[in-house]
């Protein structure tokens, strides 16, 4: 199948969160598969031009109908690590992708519009003709509706839609501005409940909705998170939708790339080790508390890895960190904040705890780091208020590191409790799980993990290579959206 990715990120050139890595390991999953990929991006004036090998035009004049005008736009091409990408650059006054920054500005909604806009122009006046267009998030809600409204007319009418959705939170709200602006000139057609206009605002529509009612399939990116969409408030006001729409709507679970993700051999961390080897995982904790420095005892290692925000359920971690240190643990947190107050709670905490020897604080984003941490922690705290899929818990496994989660999105899909999971044999457990968002149920799960450390550590270091024996590659996840494109190829 030949197969085009339209996103607004995609990892190492564009990276703003798990969106990006996802973008990248599924397209480079679905090569290995034999399927032709190619990924179509805006083209940021911050992204990592160091990640991209022989940039060049590909297309020097794309005219893009733009608010009964036209805006001139170039196409280049590249390629990052291997996979194919096009960047799409505007010559206009807005300059929408000359920011600094790749999400936040005030005019989201018409960056977006006019990247959805552009990226069908080029597909169609390239005269690539894909068997799957496969789009991502609210940014790119609209390239169904332009697909079937406007561009099934002119040629492209065999194309179809796979619709993923990483995080319902943000949704692409905007007003008649935007159809105006894109050609969608039908105010009275578009703003009607069954297509574009928000459930909740009856003034506005939503970009999100719009990918839902016109994809030939939607999913998120776990099971456990699509019945989550569809039973609780997670889907953020358009669990009604997804009711509509529930015959092609699903979850399949994101993967994580065992290129980069792999103890046996990450040139980020101090020594190698697997299954056969996992005594030299030891030796990586020594590492780390040199490093750091922290203090260098016989005892268990706590960490976080991830940002400091509600979704990731910022006071449980602040919590844990206490507990842990209570419980005779060390911690170890590397995360940054999304908001000022957070950042700010951060580093009182990190200044208050700064003389203590079984604690350290790194407050930004640091890739190297994380993965020594992977490598050296022995347990990692996922407390999540939500998570669509997760990935740190995924890593953990592969690593070694012993998570200790809370029960919800892709997080129960992938995590099971050593003590009290039902669904699975006693050596498929490989997790602690707790349910309620408060800090006793917190500290029951992480307080099991310590005590089984401490008390049986021949019992825990088989629960770890129970961990490190499931395989959260894209592999899986690769062979079910292959599954998709078929149904959906063929209807």
């Amino acid at each position: 199948m030949y197969i085009v990715q339209i996103a607004s990120e995609c990892a190492p050139v564009i990276k703003a969160g798990g969106l990006g890595d996802v973008i990248y390991g599924l397209s480079r999953e679905l090569e290995i598969r034999g399927h032709c990929v190619e990924i179509i991006v805006p083209m940021y004036d911050c992204m990592r031009y160091d990640q991209i090998w022989g940039l060049h035009d590909a297309y020097r004049d794309l005219w893009v109908p733009w608010e009964g005008g036209a805006v001139h736009c170039s196409v280049f091409c590249g390629w990052v690590h291997g996979r194919l990408c096009f960047f799409i650059q505007p010559h206009s006054g807005q300059n929408y992708f000359n920011r600094g920054h790749y999400y936040g500005a005030l005019d989201d909604h018409m960056r977006f519009a006019f990247f959805s806009k552009a990226a069908m122009e080029f597909l169609h006046r390239s005269n690539k003709r894909p068997d799957i267009i496969h789009c991502h998030d609210w940014q790119t809600g609209l390239v169904p509706v332009l697909l079937y409204e406007i561009y099934r007319h002119h040629g492209m009418g065999t194309q179809r839609v796979c619709y993923t959705i990483h995080n319902f939170k943000h949704q692409g709200i905007a007003g008649p501005n935007v159809l105006w602006a894109t050609g969608l000139n039908n105010d009275a057609y578009y703003y009607h409940y069954d297509r574009l206009q928000d459930n909740f605002n009856p003034a506005a529509i939503n970009f999100m909705k719009a990918g839902i009612v016109y994809s030939n399939y939607v999913n998120t990116v776990s099971p456990h998170h699509a019945w989550e969409a569809r039973y609780s408030d997670i889907s953020c006001g358009l669990g009604h939708t997804l009711e509509i729409h529930q015959g092609k709507f699903g979850g399949i679970l994101n993967g994580i790339d065992y290129e980069v993700w792999n103890p046996e051999i990450d040139p980020l961390i101090a020594f190698h080790y697997g299954s056969e080897t996992f005594s030299e995982k030891a030796k990586n904790k020594k590492a780390l508390r040199e490093r750091l420095p922290l203090r260098e005892e016989d005892k268990p290692l706590v960490c976080f890895i991830g940002r400091l925000d509600d979704q990731k359920g910022v006071h449980l971690v602040h919590h844990s960190i206490y507990y842990a240190l209570g419980r005779g643990a060390q911690f170890v947190l590397l995360g940054s904040a999304t908001e000022p107050g957070i950042n700010q709670w951060f580093w009182h905490e990190k200044q208050h705890l700064n003389s203590n020897p079984d604690v350290h604080f790194e407050l930004g984003f640091n890739e190297e780091l994380a993965h020594l941490i992977y490598a050296a922690a022995d347990i990692i705290v996922v407390p999540s208020n939500y998570e669509p899929c997760g990935l740190t818990q995924m890593i953990g496994l592969r690593y070694g590191t012993v998570p200790v989660v809370r029960g919800v999105g892709g997080l129960v899909n992938t995590v099971f409790d050593w003590d009290y999971d039902t669904e699975h044999l006693p050596e498929e457990r490989n997790g602690f799980v707790f349910y309620q968002p408060d800090q006793y149920a917190l500290e029951t799960a992480l307080g099991r993990a310590i005590t089984l450390y401490e008390k049986e550590p021949a019992t825990f270091r088989e629960l770890a290579l129970q961990g490190m024996a499931y395989d959260y590659s894209w592999n899986h996840p690769g062979e079910k959206y292959v599954g998709i494109y078929e149904h959906i190829r063929h209807k």
